[in-house]
């Protein structure tokens, strides 16, 4: 069995919030191995898998950790839901316009940044900035879930401890690797950019080319710049 099993086959029972020995009755085998099963000590057979994929109500792909739907369904564009889908059926306080003004200036940002990348044609650099950006929201992701005490460690497979340094250590490889694409370098067998005459940009053709989203890409890069400070270290 893959290394997967023992942590969702966990993760599954504890969010249930049923004890082992109410998961073990109802799955037809003793405590002691699913124990075994759990910490990935013994390997099971194909009907516990399919037995346990009925009582958690997930699919064998689930299970197994070849898909991260619980249906095994794999992710298509069109079934992806448009980012404000839920905003604009809710009903907001004044106690969340922080959060909603922040997501607006990131979401119309990185529409723009998209684009560029749809007009630069080159897989490679799509690849290594859409890594980074991943990587990010999943590290902030982590920070966020961790806080309350009771939500499951499981659902991920690297250990807390490690993981943002992990993917930070790997988020600078992507930066590194763009980075060098954007120069014209080969690297790693990726493909460089070739073509930078689609990317020649300016304020003013930023805000025709993106009369919707240019004003939040401006105060996104005032907002990051005021938060590194880099003028007032200097002052120092």
């Amino acid at each position: 069995m893959n290394a997967h099993f023992p942590r969702i086959l966990t993760l599954l029972r504890k969010e249930k919030g049923i004890s082992q020995k109410h998961a073990a009755a109802e799955l037809l085998i003793s405590q002691a191995l699913l124990s075994h099963y759990e910490k990935g000590i013994r390997e099971c057979g194909l009907e516990f898998l399919v037995r346990c994929a009925d009582f958690y109500g997930v699919s064998c792909d689930y299970l197994l950790g070849r898909s991260p739907d619980r249906q095994g369904s794999t992710l298509r564009v069109e079934d992806i839901p448009e980012p404000d889908t839920q905003d604009k059926d809710s009903n907001r306080s004044v106690g969340t316009v922080l959060p909603v003004l922040n997501k607006k200036l990131v979401a119309n940002s990185m529409n723009i940044l998209f684009d560029l990348l749809v007009k630069a044609k080159n897989k490679s650099l799509t690849g290594e900035v859409s890594a980074f950006l991943m990587l990010a929201v999943y590290r902030m992701f982590r920070i966020v879930y961790a806080a309350h005490p009771k939500n499951q460690e499981a659902m991920f497979g690297i250990p807390y401890q490690v993981a943002s340094r992990y993917a930070d250590a790997v988020m600078q490889m992507c930066e590194a690797n763009a980075e060098a694409l954007c120069k014209g370098q080969s690297i790693h067998g990726m493909e460089p950019l070739k073509q930078t005459e689609p990317l020649m940009l300016s304020t003013d053709s930023l805000s025709k080319d993106y009369p919707l989203f240019s004003s939040s890409l401006f105060n996104l890069v005032q907002s990051a710049e005021g938060r590194i400070g880099y003028r007032d270290r200097g002052r120092r």
